[in-house]
């Protein structure tokens, strides 16, 4: 193995390890002894891949939304192509709560561990919030829905609000109550959009 693929597999290896300790334990709990010893990294050769530990941190979790977003929207298109494809995305988080790892949304801990929202890892939470949001509203408007703005405003309460439950509670059927919350509010957002008088 040549340095660059070393360089490459031990990156990788920091990010996974990173990424998998701050879930299980938190941002503020997770030391960079702790990464040095689960990753096998020497502590040199992570401050030269990525300088401070934030930048780590904000770096694995970047990684872990483009997963996690490749994976709910692989699992919530099985369905048909429509509404069924709106209501699948909580049968997604349903599969999810029900994983032994299960430790609610890496970015919301996140955010709640960050006060200063300029922070690189509060803008990565904020970008997967986003992603997320971006994905229900393609899927509203692929479903026809007239209102799709509105309705991916809700669904992300509702998908945010039931793995909060999820996690705090240990309920696992919070997906399932919150896609009977949607399933009733499904026809508001069909209706047409009316302006205001002026």
């Amino acid at each position: 193995m040549d340095n660059t693929d070393t360089s490459s597999s031990a990156r990788q290896t920091l990010l996974a390890t990173t990424e998998a300790l701050i879930y299980a334990g938190g941002i503020n709990a997770t030391g960079m002894d702790a990464i040095v010893k689960a990753s096998g990294v020497a502590r040199k050769t992570i401050y030269r891949h990525f300088g401070t530990k934030d930048a780590l941190v904000a770096q694995a979790l970047r990684e872990r939304d483009a997963r996690w977003m490749r994976w709910f929207s692989e699992t919530s298109c099985h369905a048909e192509p429509g509404t069924a494809r709106l209501l699948a995305s909580f049968d997604a988080l349903t599969q999810w709560f029900a994983t032994p790892d299960f430790r609610g949304c890496a970015f919301i801990n996140a955010a709640g561990e960050i006060g200063d929202p300029a922070d690189p890892i509060r803008m990565v939470a904020r970008e997967h919030k986003t992603s997320l949001r971006a994905f229900v509203y393609q899927l509203a408007i692929d479903a026809g829905v007239t209102q799709a703005d509105a309705l991916a405003d809700a669904w992300l309460i509702l998908i945010d609000g039931a793995i909060s439950v999820a996690l705090i509670t240990g309920d696992l059927q919070a997906a399932s109550r919150a896609q009977a919350l949607a399933r009733c509010l499904l026809p508001t957002f069909f209706a047409p959009i009316t302006k205001e008088s002026p």
